[in-house]
């Protein structure tokens, strides 16, 4: 199993920037998705999921009308587009994919990539 997150970089407030995590090892398409992001010196916190099912979607309030997960059963990746980025989204950012069949969690995740925001 990979995840492969890329895309982070340093970015100026107010910029954008898309993170992209691309698997393999495991069927994607039944997976729930998710990005975390870790600040320093502060624990990993939920950012965004889309479900496998239907892909319906669900934002942490912080980032709810700035950040936008989608993902591509296809290409075996998931993504973030994040816009209006400022200071407090810096973080390294994480890529998790997560399922529970016949009681059995699977949960796997990224190396991360770091995301700067600063002038």
């Amino acid at each position: 199993v990979q995840l492969v997150e890329s895309g982070g970089g340093l970015v100026q407030p107010g910029g954008s920037l898309r993170l992209s995590c691309a698997t393999s090892g495991f069927a994607f398409s039944t997976y729930d998705l998710s990005w975390y992001c870790q600040a320093p010196g502060k624990e990993r916190e939920w950012v965004a999921r889309i479900t496998s099912a239907s892909g319906s979607t669900k934002y942490a309030d912080s980032v709810k009308g700035r950040f936008t997960i989608s993902r591509d059963n296809a290409k075996n990746t998931v993504y973030l587009q994040m816009n209006s980025l400022n200071p407090a989204d810096t973080a390294v950012y994480y890529c998790n994919a997560a399922r529970t069949f016949w009681g059995n969690r699977n949960d796997y995740w990224g190396q991360g990539t770091q995301v700067t925001v600063s002038s």
